[in-house]
């Protein structure tokens, strides 16, 4: 279908296409503290990712942002989730969650070591997530993404009581 063909004269949903990254050595999560000054998730900690820029598929943007923000290459990374977020005002988001392995040797190079304008690298043990500042949907987020299993959809909205959070699988 040509790109004319495509067009509406309703007017639809529109979203921003965003990746987030779970890198994994053994039972240990690479996680991201935001730093102080962000805008968004200041001082929480949350996954690897960002933005998917014009031309770019969904997984080079995933690979795109590790290498941004870590310095690592992972040779293999797993779609695990689609989550659409509604948020008070368009555009919505439409977050692409992946899951890589990296050897139980795996470093970061020493370049990322050091806090960024992003925030600090961490490795964190699976067991002592609970007790860090992580955003409020990583929680449930992890729990359905971390183990083998089919694909998650789910759809984030910000309703009256604050985040709330859809997940489900076939």
């Amino acid at each position: 279908m040509r790109p004319e063909e495509q067009q509406s004269s309703v007017p639809h949903y529109t979203v921003t296409p965003r990746t987030l990254v779970f890198l994994t050595r053994g039972e240990q999560l690479l996680l991201l503290r935001g730093a102080p000054t962000k805008r968004l998730w200041a001082n929480q900690v949350n996954g690897i990712g960002g933005h998917v820029e014009p031309g770019e598929d969904l997984y080079a943007a995933a690979q795109r942002e590790i290498q941004e923000e870590t310095g690592l290459t992972v040779p293999q990374l797993v779609l695990r989730a689609v989550v659409a977020i509604t948020l008070p005002a368009p555009p919505g988001v439409l977050m692409f969650v992946f899951v890589g392995a990296l050897p139980s040797d795996a470093q970061l190079p020493a370049r990322w070591a050091s806090p960024s304008g992003e925030g600090e690298l961490f490795w964190a043990n699976r067991d002592a997530l609970a007790t860090l500042p992580l955003l409020e949907d990583l929680p449930l987020l992890l729990a359905h993404v971390l183990e083998p299993g089919p694909l998650v959809f789910g759809h984030y909205r910000f309703g009256a009581a604050g985040l709330e959070i859809s997940l489900k699988t076939p």
